[in-house]
């Protein structure tokens, strides 16, 4: 059974970056497409970027050209750089695969935009 860790997540003014990290516990990390989601006050979840077992990512309009996805899978890893952050990237992250199994969320780590 994995588990996911989330963290890197910080107060940061706009225009700055940060790097996220979803460290997996357990077997088959690899075989997983792993995605990362936010959600913001009052806002449902919704999905952020995602990664193939192979390296494909696809990523949403709002953060295109700004996040990039990645993943280590010798060390069961998946990053989420984040770059040119603007107030509305604050929300609460978390990763997660997909499709979403829901009783792998985690605590997430929250992202706050703001000068």
């Amino acid at each position: 059974q994995v588990q996911l860790v989330e963290s890197g997540g910080g107060l940061v003014q706009p225009g700055g970056s940060l790097r996220l990290s979803c460290a997996a516990s357990g077997s088959m990390f690899s075989i997983y497409v792993m995605g990362w989601y936010r959600q913001a006050p009052g806002k449902q979840r919704e999905l952020v970027a995602s990664i193939s077992s192979g390296g494909n990512t696809n990523y949403a309009d709002s953060v295109k050209g700004r996040f990039t996805i990645s993943r280590d899978n010798a060390k069961n890893t998946v990053y989420l750089q984040m770059n040119s952050l603007k107030p509305e990237d604050t929300a609460v992250y978390y990763c997660n695969t997909r499709p979403i199994r829901p009783t792998l969320w985690g605590q997430g780590t929250q992202v706050t935009v703001s000068s």
